[in-house]
């Protein structure tokens, strides 16, 4: 640091000297005077060590940077790595998502199936219900139509015996009806 200080001020008091006219060491050449002035500038900046400060400053600051750099590099690979898992619970995810899909279609057909076999056997056992119930009225209206047959048949025949009978049968017949159910009551 040293030596280039040094350069500088070579350079800088070589250059004025080449460019002034008249003596150059006169407090009345600015020039001069201008190099006298930043020699002592740089000489006190060296006197305080002030060119070490600001060099030790660097170095703080360029550690800072590459430590900053360092941190940004593993929260980016880290950022990489969270953004992959989430990568692949997504695809997971998706995944789970179409199985379930798929499961509940199939779970519906299977129940739409089975609402048509349903559908068929409830249709079938009210088929059955409404035979069954047409068979039972035919039954109870023949038996009506029957019994009713009966009774005109009946009556049609007690009025028939009843006009063709005499008093002295009529007795006869009763008798014979009484003696018959004491017959089989004993």
């Amino acid at each position: 640091m040293k030596k280039l200080t040094t350069a500088l001020v070579l350079t800088a008091a070589g250059s004025p000297a080449l460019a002034a006219s008249g003596p150059f060491f006169s407090l009345r050449n600015t020039d001069f005077v201008v190099l006298i002035a930043f020699l002592i500038f740089v000489g006190i900046l060296i006197y305080y060590k002030i060119p070490g400060v600001v060099a030790k400053l660097l170095d703080n600051r360029a550690e800072g940077i590459k430590f900053e750099l360092d941190t940004a590099r593993s929260l980016h690979e880290e950022a990489r790595a969270l953004l992959a898992s989430y990568e692949q619970k997504h695809r997971e995810m998706q995944a789970q998502a179409q199985q379930i899909v798929e499961g509940a279609r199939r779970e519906a057909l299977s129940a739409a199936e089975q609402a048509k076999a349903d559908l068929k056997t409830s249709i079938a056992r009210r088929l059955q219900a409404a035979t069954d119930q047409i068979g039972s009225a035919e039954a109870a209206a023949i038996k009506a139509v029957k019994d009713q047959a009966v009774s005109v048949a009946v009556a049609a025949a007690g009025d028939l015996l009843a006009r063709q009978m005499d008093k002295g049968a009529k007795n006869r017949l009763i008798e014979d009806s009484i003696q018959q159910v004491a017959d089989r009551l004993h």
